[in-house]
């Protein structure tokens, strides 16, 4: 999602994409954070 949004960005220059394009990563950025928050937590309650 994130390399078609840049190409789209990359191609138009248009400057919602590029906002969109800041938006996804942050989420994603988020989103990895809490995936390995709950592993490490999964791996503390399991040993």
């Amino acid at each position: 999602m994130l390399d078609f949004t840049w190409k789209v960005f990359s191609m138009t220059g248009n400057i919602d994409t590029y906002l969109l394009l800041k938006e996804l990563e942050t989420d994603s950025d988020y989103q990895s954070e809490e995936r390995e928050e709950a592993i490490a937590i999964s791996e503390n309650t399991t040993h």
